[in-house]
């Protein structure tokens, strides 16, 4: 076997793979988009949440919203500080 037969059938077996691969990807979009019918058919799918309750407005941050965000601080400064030291 000479070393272009050898690429020309490496070539159609990629190619044959690529293929199965491709054909594979598209069976299994075809299965989800119908399951996804089924499912909306017999209305097993969850309501969405905005439907079952109406969006509340946004509350003031609170003080332990702040003292979080304090703490979030914190520790990122001493990560950073502690990551200068060790450089």
């Amino acid at each position: 076997m000479t070393i272009t037969e050898m690429l020309g059938q490496s070539g159609l077996l990629t190619l044959l793979g690529m293929c199965v691969v491709f054909g594979f990807i598209i069976i299994l979009i075809c299965c989800m988009k119908l399951l996804q019918t089924v499912v909306h058919a017999f209305k097993l799918d969850k309501e969405a949440p905005a439907a079952q309750a109406p969006a509340a407005t946004p509350a003031a941050p609170s003080a332990s919203a702040a003292a979080d965000n304090g703490a979030v601080v914190a520790a990122i400064a001493a990560a950073v500080h502690d990551r200068a030291l060790n450089s």
